[in-house]
């Protein structure tokens, strides 16, 4: 099977800065008025959740699913891996950048800390129970799934996968699936360095130039690097995917960088609301007619400049949700019940379908009955992961900032 993967971003837990964290970079005075920091400061408009976003990943997870169930439904299903990255890199981009623009700085320990209780203590759970399963029980499909479950616990199982030159290994097989937790978690880590560098030392145009040349250098590269057995380096690279979460940042850093009487930013609107119908047509039309994975004349131009082209096409409709909230497809995606599914849900079912779905095979859950019965099971997986452990350390996150926020209130900034 390939893999996909969910956004990994929450974007609540990022609202309130972190007042324990470890002393942030600033920058003093004079670097402010050099800097690009300032030049961001419509990041602090409308720096809430965005409804449609989470709509959005709802129908992506399902999408991924379904592919891996029954990939003749959607042969092309992995773009979903594309429109995840491309959001992940927009919200994490808009927290931090909004960040700075309230404070001047960017809490690194913080923000840290916060992506780690998002993300980690789920994964090791999903992780402890695949391995449970694989020496308790002699189940075909989890045969050596610890060796797995610490590759995945480690976020390296995208870098494994790059360096098969052939088939991908048996070692990582039962959850190779958390590949691309492993190119988020990556991007996690450089992103903010990079971006403190640029807002601290570069004005607010050669940010965005720096940006937008970052993004297409791994087209360039992919382009170097292309044979088909270069396949697995390329799909799993975190090099090799970077310019897919860079177009989400690049976006966020746009929509911070223009004021609301700026006529740049309605223009953007009229043409984001344009092209949000035609970009998911062709989003669509893409997982359902075009096979990415395996050997297939796409290859060459997917593995190329086709995952720019998918993250531009989910640029186009993640700017139609932000700037758009009335349009047809914000309506649409921002239905309570995908919204509370993609908010609560989504990275719980990314995380437990594959492991879901294999259970199942090896129980005898085979032909049309696995893919309403894997969705079954993965929601109910999910609903327990959320219940038990996600909400509770995310509400004991929420409470400790809450009670701080009086004491942060008076204390000046750090200089």
């Amino acid at each position: 099977m390939s893999t996909l993967q969910r956004s990994t971003v929450d974007e609540a837990p990022e609202q309130r800065p972190d007042v324990r964290a470890a002393p942030p970079l600033v920058p003093a005075s004079g670097e402010r008025r050099r800097g690009g920091g300032r030049g961001f400061s419509s990041a602090l408009r409308g720096g809430g959740r965005v409804a449609g976003l989470d709509g959005l990943r709802t129908v992506a997870v399902v999408l991924v699913i379904v592919y891996h169930v029954e990939p003749d439904l959607v042969p092309g299903g992995s773009v979903g891996v594309d429109v995840f990255f491309t959001i992940s890199g927009f919200v994490i981009t808009r927290l931090l950048v909004g960040e700075y623009a309230r404070t001047g700085r960017i809490g690194l320990w913080a923000f840290y800390r916060r992506r780690w209780l998002r993300l980690m203590p789920a994964l090791l759970v999903m992780c402890a129970v695949t391995t449970l399963l694989s020496v308790a029980f002699t189940l075909p499909l989890f045969r050596g799934a610890w060796v797995a479950a610490a590759l995945a616990a480690g976020s390296v199982v995208n870098l494994v996968r790059a360096g098969d030159a052939g088939t991908y290994s048996d070692l990582i097989a039962p959850l190779s699936h958390t590949w691309s937790l492993g190119v988020e978690e990556q991007f996690y880590l450089a992103w903010p360095l990079l971006l403190i560098v640029l807002l601290r030392h570069a004005t607010t145009r050669a940010v965005l130039a720096c940006v937008a040349v970052l993004c297409v250098l791994p087209v360039l590269w992919r382009t170097v690097l292309w044979n088909p057995s270069a396949a697995h380096r390329i799909y799993n690279g975190p090099d090799t995917r970077a310019d897919q979460l860079l177009i989400g940042a690049l976006l966020a850093l746009v929509l911070a960088r223009l004021r609301a009487d700026d006529t740049r930013l309605e223009l953007l609107r009229q043409w984001a609301g344009r092209l949000c119908w035609p970009a998911l047509a062709l989003l669509g039309l893409i997982a359902r007619q075009v096979p990415i994975t395996g050997t297939s004349g796409w290859n060459p131009m997917w593995y190329t400049v086709g995952f720019l082209a998918a993250a531009l096409l989910t640029a186009s409709v993640v700017a139609a949700l932000q700037l758009c909230p009335r349009s047809w497809p914000s309506r649409l995606l921002s239905l309570p019940t995908p919204v509370w599914i993609g908010r609560n849900l989504s990275y719980g079912m990314y995380l437990w379908h594959y492991p879901v779905i294999r259970l199942l095979h090896d129980l005898g859950v085979h032909g049309d009955r696995l893919l309403p019965a894997g969705l079954a099971a993965t929601l109910a997986a999910a609903l327990t992961s959320y219940a038990l452990v996600e909400r509770p350390l995310l509400r004991r996150h929420q409470l400790r900032v809450r009670r701080l926020e009086p004491v942060a209130a008076v204390v000046p900034p750090a200089l």
